[in-house]
């Protein structure tokens, strides 16, 4: 989830996209010449970590050429002023409501030119190489459309930088566990790569993008508010015969959804609600109704297991409550017929 956050905080309001600032990159353009790398980053009452992650990008050591699109969903916050003041060079397009993640991301890679399109989340930091790398290795993999790296929490440890596509086993059983009994088939953090792997696809905090497969997919699809809005496009990627691939030489800093933790029921909300759309769009009658019933059973015993744990906790445990209240919700939305207006969408 991590820069997502652009999406998880903060209110919106009047409906309008401009621009506040549109100046040349940091790096002079030579008249005509064709601009290496487009980064794409969406923010939401994130100034901090926006201005720390272009900090990274524009720090970067590499002889790409770059231009930066910030994209803000409605901030509230003061991010428009501290990116205009921190980084002149870079194009800032403000919506004054919540566009979604996918629709945020389009709109920024839609203004930009470059040959490789790289999305990158708000709370990630690059490691200074690792841009260059990862251009590198794209100009040498012509078959490559998607790139993503090596994410680390701040203590450097790693995290899930890898993604299946959700499948019944996925996304009813216990991910973890599949990782750690059947490595080859789902690898993730339990394991130290060496050497660049391909993969089904890879965690959007970092998304290189070559930008013919970006325009041959015409970007996002757009009903993904929230969450697998990459999975869904790296998948559309395979079909088109791409490959996708982890570089685990390559590596940057991620927040992991810190913000997204301060709404944790429309966040839920959000992933059942996108995770229903994965199966809805790519698999059949019979799956999606596995998946239904397999899901809900499921939650009703995290929903029971989680209230007797408050219970015998005598409500003193903030784990156990949260949990609680997030299964609530979800029978909630469920019983309503999972309308459109629970959850983060305005």
């Amino acid at each position: 989830m991590g820069g997502k956050a652009a999406v998880a905080r903060g209110d919106g309001s009047k409906e309008q996209t401009s621009n506040i600032k549109d100046q040349s990159p940091e790096k002079p353009q030579v008249p005509g010449a064709k601009t290496t790398v487009s980064v794409v980053l969406v923010t939401r009452n994130t100034r901090a970590l926006t201005c720390a992650a272009l900090g990274s990008v524009l720090e970067s050591q590499d002889d790409c050429r770059k231009e930066v699109v910030v994209v803000d969903n409605g901030s509230t916050d003061d991010t428009a002023t501290a990116v205009a003041q921190e980084f002149p060079g870079v194009k800032y397009v403000r919506s004054g409501t919540n566009l979604g993640f996918a629709k945020a991301n389009n709109l920024g890679a839609n203004q930009s030119s470059g040959e490789f399109v790289l999305l990158l989340n708000s709370d990630a930091r690059l490691k200074p190489d690792a841009l260059g790398e990862c251009v590198s290795w794209m100009h040498q993999h012509p078959d490559c459309g998607v790139a993503g790296i090596q994410l680390l929490n701040p203590d450097g440890s790693r995290q899930n930088s890898i993604a299946n596509f959700p499948t019944l086993a996925t996304e009813l059983l216990n991910k973890s566990l599949l990782r750690r009994l059947f490595p080859r088939r789902f690898p993730g953090k339990e394991h130290s790569f060496t050497e660049p792997i391909e993969v089904e696809s890879v965690i959007g905090a970092f998304m290189l993008i070559r930008r013919k497969l970006w325009v041959e997919l015409k970007g996002f699809d757009e009903r993904y508010f929230f969450f697998l809005e990459e999975t869904d496009f790296c998948r559309r990627a395979w079909k088109q015969g791409w490959k996708v691939y982890h570089l685990p030489q390559a590596r940057a800093w991620h927040g992991q959804g810190q913000s997204g933790r301060q709404t944790p029921v429309p966040v839920r909300i959000e992933y059942w609600r996108s995770r229903y759309a994965y199966f809805r769009k790519h698999y059949g009658v019979l799956t999606n109704g596995l998946l239904r019933a397999g899901l809900l059973v499921r939650m009703f015993i995290d929903w029971l297991s989680s209230g007797v744990m408050l219970a015998v906790t005598g409500g003193k445990a903030p784990r156990w409550r949260e949990r609680w209240e997030v299964m609530t919700a979800l029978w909630r939305w469920h019983f309503r017929g999972c309308p459109a207006s629970m959850g983060l969408a305005p």
